[in-house]
């Protein structure tokens, strides 16, 4: 990711931002004022070469983009701007991600200059597409959060193909990614052994496959969920792992996986 030095002037950058242009209410900017924000964003934020990596109106099969990030010849994200008067939509969604899509190019930012949304495009029949994140850039609140996701891209992280591992974090954490892992034979072979271990009861293996497809087909209240204590071992060490939290899980972040 950003070198210390980077990421800590991305940080002044971003309270910059909201400082400039979130300290009086601007509600009524129309697109071409959103369009001085958000050139703000990829030059002093994000680091990108104004003439030469950021192609504005960029023409589409007969239509334009509003940018298009390009680094020696390699297209790495469309940013597709709203008014900040206007709320972002799902017809504002799907003009960005046909606009990628005909270009191929994988990577969608669909704004406001408040909101900030990336999109992948999933190239399948029909072309769909997934948020991998949404940030407020005017809450003061949401700072860390939108620290962390500006990082991926930024410049200096996307020739170094952060999306990548952006990526990867956020299928990891996708629901049908746990879901595979628990219903895998490793992940119903340990489950039996706990039932068996807490309940002093052994199920047939399809009867425990059953249990989790029920439980992740059905509504479970959280509030009733108890985390069971693994016991600890006799005669054994503890060692304590500190496990930092993925960027795409920060709780100042909103992430969705539904369009």
């Amino acid at each position: 990711m950003l070198t210390s030095t980077k990421t800590q002037k991305l940080l002044h950058g971003i309270k910059e931002y909201r400082k400039q242009f979130f300290a009086k209410d601007i509600q009524e900017l129309d697109e071409s004022g959103t369009r001085i924000m958000v050139n703000h964003i990829l030059t002093d934020l994000l680091g990108y070469k104004s003439l030469e990596e950021i192609k504005t109106e960029y023409m589409i099969k007969g239509t334009y983009a509003d940018y298009v990030i390009q680094i020696d010849g390699t297209r790495h994200f469309l940013v597709e701007v709203k008014a900040l008067s206007l709320a972002l939509s799902n017809k504002h969604l799907r003009q960005a991600i046909e606009y990628a899509a005909n270009e191929g190019v994988e990577w969608a930012v669909l704004t406001n200059g408040r909101i900030l949304q990336l999109y992948k495009v999933i190239f399948a029949q029909p072309i769909d597409s997934k948020m991998v994140f949404e940030i407020n850039l005017s809450n003061p609140d949401t700072t860390k959060g939108c620290l962390e996701c500006l990082q991926y891209l930024h410049r200096d992280s996307v020739v170094k193909k952060g999306f990548n591992q952006l990526w990867n974090n956020f299928m990891a954490m996708e629901k049908t990614t746990i879901a595979s892992l628990v219903l895998s034979k490793p992940g119903i072979a340990f489950l039996s052994k706990q039932i068996k271990g807490k309940f002093k009861s052994k199920f047939d293996e399809k009867v425990v496959i059953e249990a989790v497809r029920r439980m992740i087909s059905e509504p479970v209240n959280l509030e009733e969920v108890k985390v069971l204590k693994t016991p600890s071992v006799k005669g054994k060490k503890k060692v304590k792992i500190d496990i930092k939290p993925s960027a795409i899980i920060d709780p100042a972040i909103t992430i969705s996986t539904d369009n």
